[in-house]
């Protein structure tokens, strides 16, 4: 099931014409709204992840004085509407890199079950309030 939290893909960085988490929001038919909620639903649960952990309140904890995380914040440069996207690439390099690797088994599968629910959630909201479609803009879209 990993393979369903964007977070765990490859090629999330550099080199692709496309980043993960818009072609993810984009195959949800996420709205900006909801890509601000499904941010915030991992935000929150790794805030609280670091904040209960000794060791990366000390080194990481500092990161979550500010909402959104990251080197993005508050930044839209001339990516517009993609600033969610631009977010979770922060937010998900501190969830694979540091917060993925200190789960066991089974804290790992529950998450996943909670990610898998939640995402349903959102689909069902993105149903009443879709998100406008994408334009044609030809094999290589920037995000």
């Amino acid at each position: 099931m990993a393979g369903h939290l964007p977070f765990l893909g490859r090629g999330l960085r550099y080199g692709n014409a496309r980043n993960v988490y818009e072609a993810f929001f984009e195959g949800h038919a996420l709205n900006e709204a909801l890509q601000e909620k499904y941010y915030k639903w991992w935000y929150d649960w790794a805030r609280d992840f670091v904040l209960n952990d000794p060791d990366l309140r000390v080194t990481k904890g500092i990161l979550f004085n500010d909402y959104p995380l990251g080197h993005h914040p508050h930044h839209d440069f001339h990516l517009k509407n993609k600033r969610w996207a631009l977010y979770m690439m922060d937010l998900g390099d501190l969830l694979r890199d540091v917060i993925w690797p200190k789960l066991n088994d089974e804290t790992r599968q529950k998450l996943e079950k909670a990610h898998e629910a939640f995402l349903h959630e959102l689909e069902a909201e993105a149903k009443a309030n879709p998100r406008p479609p994408a334009p044609e803009v030809g094999y290589f879209r920037h995000t």
